[in-house]
């Protein structure tokens, strides 16, 4: 049998069972909660399953997990998409699905797919909320955070900001804490400390490996400083999060 004659039959087969997707409607507005930065729609739609309950689900494969799995690359193609449209930095975006794709390429279950699916919706949307915010921002502070982000494997000084936004240090601090109500220090700190939950969730590097690689002083260093900010030790952080996570 040939194709057009394999569609025609899955056309008639479809027809006869009355088989429907559903409406773009619902995937664009929970698109437009994500790239919007609504974390609470997004949360609800999480809470109540809807990504992986089959009433009007494509079938992608006859078999249910990698039918999951290949709708939860869509869903990842079609955010990422959405959000560079709305903002946010390409490669940041991009490594952001590379990233959540190679993890759900990994899992053997339908359940650890739907529950890596709810993490990666509201990361998108939690960086998307940093967006909307960021579109109020001054352009030098906009600089320094996009600085930031991409050399958190490097120590950073006010100095290194203040030259890369060609102001001075101490106006590029007090306009810092101005626009975003907490100092570069600090800041920094906790752009830090957020990456090293994803490293202490998603992989194997051990504390040293993690505090050296995010230009910590000291491995004691990193640990009094994530204890601080998150309440719990790196330790007993992965040892919540890692395992409940593959």
């Amino acid at each position: 049998m040939n194709l057009r004659n394999e569609w025609f039959q899955s056309e008639l087969q479809k027809s006869e069972e009355s088989v429907s997707h559903r409406p773009l409607e619902e995937e664009y507005s929970f698109y437009q909660a994500v790239t919007s930065g609504d974390i609470d729609r997004v949360q609800k739609n999480c809470r109540e399953n809807i990504f992986t309950n089959p009433d009007g689900m494509g079938i992608l494969s006859t078999n249910s997990l990698t039918n999951i799995k290949y709708h939860f690359v869509v869903t990842v193609a079609m955010i990422t998409r959405r959000c560079i449209e709305a903002g946010m930095e390409l490669e940041q975006a991009f490594r952001l699905s590379d990233f959540y794709i190679l993890k759900m390429d990994s899992y053997s279950s339908i359940e650890a797919v739907s529950k890596l699916h709810s993490q990666m919706v509201l990361d998108y949307t939690r960086k998307m909320l940093l967006v909307k915010k960021s579109n109020a921002l001054s352009k030098p502070i906009v600089l320094c955070m996009d600085y930031i982000y991409s050399h958190i494997n490097r120590r950073i000084t006010v100095e290194d900001l203040a030259e890369h936004a060609s102001l001075s240090p101490s106006y590029l601090s007090r306009l810092f804490k101005k626009e975003l109500s907490i100092s570069i220090s600090d800041y920094i700190c906790e752009t830090k400390i957020e990456k090293a939950q994803h490293l202490l969730k998603y992989s194997d590097y051990s504390m040293v490996d993690i505090a050296n690689y995010l230009a910590f002083s000291s491995q004691s260093h990193f640990i009094q400083t994530f204890k601080k900010l998150i309440g719990v030790t790196p330790k007993k952080y992965r040892d919540h999060y890692y395992r409940t996570s593959w």
